[in-house]
């Protein structure tokens, strides 16, 4: 059972218990809830863009980096399980990061 430990409002995720912020782990919807269907397509876009980390578990990226329309920068982390992805927004304190991001998801939408 998926617990939310990256939530602070309960959205349409379906976790049990609905929130269950560590206080050691970002939380994705700390500016605003992000429904499952937007949380699924910037994972799915940050794929198909490549945005994704070299190291891989199994056949798949270990962290998926995407962004969304208002320029927030989320991180997304195959789970122990490696059968789904944990996202989360980067803070502001993760500069280097989120510009790396921000750099390259704008080279890769232009094309």
């Amino acid at each position: 059972m998926a617990e939310a430990h990256h939530k602070m409002h309960p959205a349409d995720y379906d976790f049990h218990p609905p929130t269950a912020p560590r206080p050691s782990k970002s939380v994705c919807d700390g500016k605003r809830p992000i429904q499952r269907d937007e949380a699924q397509a910037l994972l799915q876009t940050g794929l198909r863009l490549g945005v994704v980390s070299s190291h891989k578990r199994r056949e798949w990226p270990k962290y998926v980096w995407a962004v969304d329309d208002s320029g927030d920068v989320y991180e997304a982390k195959l789970g122990d399980d490696q059968r789904r992805y944990h996202g989360y927004r980067l803070a502001e304190d993760d500069e280097a990061m989120r510009r790396w991001v921000l750099d390259e998801w704008s080279k890769r939408n232009a094309t």
